[in-house]
């Protein structure tokens, strides 16, 4: 009888980042950001928090704080976290988009702290949300997966 092949340990394969969370310190205001600047629709809200999608990915605003305590639900539980400081997380958009947004951006008031021109052919736009977290907006051409 032989033991298990060569890939028996390998982690099973993944399918993508299906949601990112932010933490920010007044939910309303980045609601206002998220919404009002970057055009996204909240498809759940409560007191503690605000869920977006973005493509095929949700984009998770959670009020700092708000989720120290596990969450029970009938269908299940969310265990604790919360997080601190300036994140980094970025949007995809079509090259084609590129220079619109860079012009809705200014236009909103929000100053764009750097540009990279990647040698693949991405572009990738670099801002701050209210609460400091560094936002990007990136073109194909960036990685070799996109």
């Amino acid at each position: 009888m032989s033991g298990p092949g060569p890939d028996a340990h390998a982690a099973p394969p993944l399918g993508g980042v299906l949601e990112t969370g932010l933490y920010v310190d007044d939910l309303a205001r980045a609601a206002a950001f998220y919404e009002g600047v970057m055009g996204l629709v909240p498809m759940l809200a409560d007191e503690r928090f605000i869920a977006y999608p973005v493509g095929a990915t949700v984009l998770l605003l959670f009020k700092r704080g708000s989720t120290h305590e596990t969450i029970a639900m009938p269908f299940g539980t969310i265990p604790p976290h919360d997080g601190a400081g300036r994140l980094h997380f970025a949007f995809a958009a079509a090259a084609a988009d590129i220079d619109r947004w860079r012009a809705h951006l200014a236009a909103h008031g929000v100053a764009i702290e750097g540009e990279a021109r990647w040698p693949k052919g991405g572009t990738s736009l670099y801002f701050r949300d209210p609460d400091g977290n560094l936002a990007e907006i990136a073109t194909p051409g960036l990685w070799a997966n996109y």
